[in-house]
Formats: C-alpha cells, structure tokens, sequence
C-alpha cells in the first residue's frame, strides 16, 4: 500500500462501495455515457456550458474505481477553485469514489513541494506569502515609484500575469508588447518592480503562489527518480476547466504526465476562455488532439440547463464569433421545454434601465421566483451602484459577487473620510477659491488620483476610477437639482445624501439577488438573469482594441447568456442620466439577433434600431424620463424644478399655498424625528408639485416626481391626509429611517 503524496493517509481497499460498476453509468446520455466509459489513453472532452461535464467526468472516474481499471489513490482531479474541487470531492463520494484526490492545481502542487522539498533540496521548505501586495508596494519603494494602495492590485496582477506565462523581468516590456497587453503603468517601470520583488523573497525566504508551481515543475525536471515517484503515484489525470490553463499550469501537468500522458482526460470549452488577461490560453484545449493525435475525442452538446430560447440566442452569439476558439464551438441543443423569449429593451437613461429591472424583479419575485435565483450581471463593478440604490428602493434584497457593495469600497471609503473632512473644516485647502459643490468634489478627489478622463487598460486602477467618477456625477446631479430647488448644496449637504445613500442599501445578503460582473458570475447559474448596460464602450469594453480582445469580450457576453436557466433580459441605455443626449449604441454583438438590429456587423443607425426592439417600460406610477411639456402653455421644459412641477416657472401656478406650509412642518417633524436634513424627506419641489397637483389616492401620488416606491409607503398615508385637510396618518409600512430617495 502506498501513501498518498497530497493527503499522507493510505487508502484502504474497504472504502470502495460494493454495487457494481454499470450502476455508475445510469441517467447519463449518450456522450456522457461515452465519457465515462472512456478509461484509457487522452481524452478530450468539449463540453459546452450548461451540458454536464462534472458529471460525466465524475462518472468517469467513479465508473473507472469501481470496475477496477483505477485505484483511488492513483486518481487526481485537478481544477481551478477551491469550491470546484470541493464540490467533486462530494459527488466522487456519493458515487462510491472516496480516496480519490479533487484538488486546484495549487493545492495539489503545494503538497508534493512540502513532501519532496526536504529530498531534493533540503531544509524547511519556505514560507508561503500569502499576500504579495505588501511586498510590492515595498520593492515599488525601492524603486523610487510612488504608487497608490489601489493600483498595487494591477501592478500585482501584472507581476503574477508574467510568472504564469514564464516571463521573466527582463522580458517584460517585449512581451507586453509583443502580446498587445495594456499595461496599467510603464512596462519598464514594472518589469523594475517585478525584477526587485524577485530579489526581495530570495532575501527573505519566502516564496509565492506561482512560485509553488514553478518550484515543483522545476523538481520533477531536475529529478527525474522524484518524478518516477509521482508518476507510479498517479496515474490518471483529470483537469477541469482546461481552457484556462496557464503555460506554467500546462509544464507542471506535462511533468505530472510524463511524455506518455498516462491516462489523462481533459475538460473545457474554448467559448469560454474569458480570463486571457491572467494568463489563462484556450491553445492547449485547442491543440491536444495536435499533441495527442490517438486521443479520443467527444462533445457534449446536449444542454440540460437553458431553455431552447436562451440556447438559440447564445448559439446565435457564437455564430458571429471569428477567431481560433470559434472554429471550435460547439452547438448546444436545449433538453428543456420551451420558455419565454429573452426579452430585449432599450432605455432612455441608466436610472430608468435599473429602476425598470428592480420592478421587473420585484414581479418575478412576486410569482414565486426566489431571490436567490435571480441575478443581474453587468461588466465592470463601477456599474453595481445604481443597481444596488435600485433594488435597496424596492426593499428587494441583495448580494454582491466578486465585490465589495459600492459603499464598502475601499476608494468610496476613502473618498468618504476625505470629504467629510472638508466639509467640517468649512475653510479647506483643497477646495478654498473652488466655486460650485461638483468642482470641490473634484478638487478632494483629484487629491486621490481622479483625473477628468479614465486611465488606460482594465484592472483595479479603471474600477477605481469608476468609483470615484460614479461620486463626481452624484455631486453634479446633487448641485443640479438642489440649485433648480433654492436649496443650499454645499460639501456638508452633499456628505448627508452619500450618509443616507449608504444607509439605504444595506440590505441583507440572504436570500437576496445576486449582483455580478460577468466574470464572476462565471460557473454559476440562475433561474433568471438580467445583462444590463449593454452599450459600445461597455459591451465589448473601450479598452479592447485588437480582434481578440474583441472576441473574449463576445465570450464573455455568451458566457452572461449561458447562466440563464429560464428568464432571460438584455438591456441598454441610451444615455447615461435622465435628459442627457442619447448618443449611445447597443453592443454591436447583438446585431442580426435582437428584432430589427439588422445583419451582423452592421451598424443600425438612429437609435441603435429599435424596431422590434421593447421599449423600456415607464416605472408605474413614476415620472417620465423623457420630454417633459408644461401643462400650461406646452413648451418642452429642459429645468429640473419645471420638470418636476410640470410646468414653467412663468406660467400661472395652481399651488394651494397653505398646504404647502403644512406639508414643510409635517416634513420638519419629520426630518427632526429621523436626524436627517430636510431634503431627505422631500425637497421643495417635490412638496410644490404636490400642493400643485393635490393628489387624493396613492396612484396620484405615485405620478408625482420625487415619490418613489419606498417614500410612497412610507409618507403616502400622511401626505394624502394633509392633502385632505386631516391630521398626518400613520404609514402602515415600517421603512427603515434616511431613504434617500430621489434626490431631485
């Protein structure tokens, strides 16, 4: 009995269930069934999103232990995550496969360093930097570069993009080059930092994470009695998620194989290769028949998740694709009943595209959808904001994925401290001789790095722009519509409205919607998903210039697609906040497959080709986004205080000016009882245009601006009774205190 090198405990022949083998191979089709009857000599499986590849895979080595082809301890599973692996780990076990070893690459090579590190080299072996940050910042200091907490992410990110594809600091700049990678900063300056950090860990003793895997390839190279070892070890091979292996991941596997390849069975799908940019390359997926021309071979198409709606539309994404990976994809057919079309709809602005998806969620949840099964993607983080203020105003709950919420951020924090700090100081350096509540804004910010125009490339230095310019338009929409009030917006003002913001969207993630970038929604699904900000510029991102980079941004949308079990909506906005010009188009990947887009590849005109296309639908009850007319004299009203009154500021007004003053008091109480400012409860206007209008049931109220769904049940019963000329009545709905509500 041999020892396993991952685990250090042997195996023991009694763990292996006693039903026979052919119970294993029960409910799979007939490609899976292929799969897992496949037990010798490379096997290549392409399997398509939503078709089973975990289970054939698991089936396979289940099928392989129980009829004695494996033994356990010979087997490992190698994957990219660690929930992956553990979710393997638990499917091998009910299928009677225990001893068998499910682990990430990482992991697995982590274990054979701290087993063989003493043997072949001798000593303890080093300790493991868990986070590698701190250390670059210090080599970056070294260097003489000043660099900001939040753009060590991207320079760390570049440092591990190099190690993965066996780059070394010298070759850096030219390979940047050579590959088109925008580099968050000077590449020789990097190629500096990357040179010095090098240096730092052997000074140290320490080593990284890629640092495990180069060691332990480079083991098995200089060793070959070490890699015998490994080899009479393991002999059968299982690698998920094959289209995201890095050059470093392939020579450490190809070390674990031997040049024989052993029993080795590979699993991906080219279509999804969505993370080039650290370092993962579908090639390898690609070209092992190439690299093992008596593999065998076999696709699952056969799509157990999507409805043949959904299938349709993302067979159709993939039908425009070019490229190697699209010579590759695979035609799924959906093995479900039929369901509803996926629904596509274009938006005057970004709040109405995120108010209309919150009531559309709010809908589905009212059918009996549950929360948790329901997620809106989008691509960049920058874009979460509106979204979580959205469903925070339904009192829809809600979790971030892959991302602190908006006002977590440590930027947002940051930003936060900042202005709250000139805001109490009244007299502040930064903003003294600054006119106008935005322009101070800037003026604090600028202090953090916020520059008028974004940064270059992609990574935490863009997401962090993206925040702090999301801040920049609040105070610019804030100074707006407190100025068309006669209200005061000043840094203190503005501070409250971020305080009550914040407030408001702490909703608990339990049973909530997920909100995601399409990145890291990638191997989850739902029930229903909601792409939303699909424009040029976004979808694909400004960033992505050559035609690859083109192609894994459609990838990327294919792969949003693919989540969908069921419900299904894409979504854009034409510009970016109510009134502003409509200058923006919808991604040009959906041309010839949503309804009146035209051929592919060509550009509608106009509108982005609405025709066919589902109009965004106005918020019940809620304001119109769009050309407002005054209902005295008809002229299109462009001021944000006649918008909201409905009429011009010379036209005769209706107002019942003693309602008026009992709607202030009642809303001073109000705002006393809270702590809050005034505004927060209704600004002037809002209370103008309800004396104007008087409204006399809830439906009446709703239409006014500025009565959103959250204020409508929380003051609705008061202010309908003021407007009766009773006593303010109690709300029947216990709202959490500071909805912000909107601000206008």
């Amino acid at each position: 009995m041999q020892e396993d090198l991952l685990s250090g405990s042997p195996f023991d022949d009694d763990h292996r269930a006693a039903s026979g083998p052919d119970a294993v191979l029960a409910g799979l089709d007939p490609e899976q069934r292929a799969v897992a009857t496949a037990l010798h000599g490379p096997v290549c499986v392409l399997a398509g999103a939503g078709t089973g590849k975990t289970r054939a895979i698991t089936h396979r080595i289940a099928y392989g232990v129980r009829s004695g082809v494996y033994q356990p301890a010979q087997v490992l599973a190698v994957t990219f995550t660690a929930r992956a692996a553990g979710e393997m780990r638990g499917r091998l076990r009910q299928l009677g496969a225990d001893g068998v070893q499910a682990r990430t690459f990482h992991a697995a090579a982590l274990r054979q360093l701290h087993y063989f590190w003493p043997r072949a080299v001798g000593g303890p072996v080093p300790q493991l930097l868990e986070r590698k940050v701190q250390l670059v910042a210090e080599s970056a200091g070294r260097c003489g570069l000043r660099v900001q907490r939040t753009e060590l992410r991207d320079l760390t990110a570049e440092i591990e993009w190099a190690k993965v594809t066996q780059i070394g600091p010298d070759d850096y700049p030219a390979a940047v080059q050579k590959s088109s990678r925008e580099a968050p900063r000077d590449p020789a300056e990097t190629a500096q930092v990357y040179r010095v950090y090098e240096e730092a860990k052997t000074r140290r003793g320490v080593i990284d994470f890629e640092d495990v895997l180069l060691l332990t390839a480079a083991i098995l190279e200089d060793r070959p009695d070490i890699a015998d070892q490994v080899r009479s070890q393991y002999r059968h091979f299982t690698v998920d998620e094959y289209q995201d292996v890095s050059p470093l991941q392939q020579r450490l596997l190809d070390q674990w194989t031997g040049t024989a390849a052993g029993s080795l069975c590979v699993v991906g799908d080219a279509s999804q290769t969505i993370y080039s940019f650290t370092g993962a390359t579908p090639d390898y997926l690609l070209n092992f028949r190439t690299r093992h021309p008596e593999a065998t071979v076999v696709k699952l198409v056969r799509d157990y998740r999507s409805t043949p709606q959904v299938v349709h539309l993302a067979n159709g994404l993939l039908s425009q694709a070019r490229g190697q990976a699209a010579r590759h994809r695979l035609e799924l057919v959906s093995q479900r009943e039929a369901g509803p079309e996926p629904v596509y709809t274009e938006y005057e602005d970004e709040p109405t595209e995120a108010e209309t998806t919150a009531r559309r969620i709010k809908d589905l949840l009212a059918t009996g959808v549950r929360a948790s099964e329901v997620a809106v993607l989008f691509r960049t983080n920058g874009q979460s904001e509106v979204y979580e203020q959205a469903l925070s105003d339904l009192g829809i709950s809600y979790q971030l994925k892959g991302a602190e919420r908006f006002f977590e951020r440590p930027e947002v924090r940051d930003a936060g401290v900042l202005l709250r700090g000139a805001a109490r100081a009244g007299s502040d350096p930064l903003t003294d001789g600054v006119p106008g509540l935005a322009a101070q804004v800037r003026a604090v910010l600028a202090s953090r790095g916020f520059t008028p125009e974004p940064p270059a490339g992609s990574g935490a230095v863009r997401e962090r722009w993206e925040s702090l310019a999301a801040l920049v338009r609040l105070a610019e929409d804030f100074e707006r519509t407190r100025a068309a009030a006669g209200e005061p917006a000043d840094l203190a003002a503005y501070v409250a409205e971020l305080d009550a913001r914040a407030a408001a969207q702490h909703a608990p993630a339990v049973e909530g919607v997920t909100l995601a970038s399409l990145h890291a929604a990638k191997g989850l699904e739902w029930d229903a998903v909601f792409l939303v900000g699909l424009t040029e510029g976004t979808m694909p991102i400004i960033y992505a210039k050559t035609d690859e980079q083109i192609e894994e941004e459609r990838r990327l949308l294919y792969v949003g697609v693919t989540r969908a079990r069921k419900h299904l909506s894409l979504s854009w906005a034409l510009s970016r906040s109510p009134g502003g010009r409509a200058s923006r188009k919808p991604t040009r990947f959906l041309d010839g497959l949503r309804p009146g887009s035209g051929a592919p590849g060509v550009r509608a005109g106009g509108r982005g080709g609405r025709g066919g296309v589902e109009p965004g639908e106005r918020a019940a009850g809620r304001r119109v986004r769009g050309p407002v007319k005054c209902r005295v004299c008809e002229r299109v009203l462009t001021e944000a205080v006649e918008r909201k009154l409905r009429r011009c500021e010379s036209c005769p007004s209706t107002m019942d000016e003693a309602l008026y003053e009992r709607l202030r008091e009642w809303r001073a109480g109000q705002a006393k009882k809270q702590g809050a400012p005034a505004y927060v409860v209704f600004t002037d206007a809002t209370l103008m245009a309800i004396a104007e209008d008087v409204p006399a049931t809830r439906q009446d109220l709703a239409v006014i601006s500025g009565v959103g769904a959250m204020k409508l049940d929380k003051y609705g019963a008061a202010v309908l009774s003021l407007c009766a000329g009773e006593e303010p009545a109690e709300d029947p709905v216990d709202v959490e205190d500071g909805d912000p509500g909107d601000p206008a």
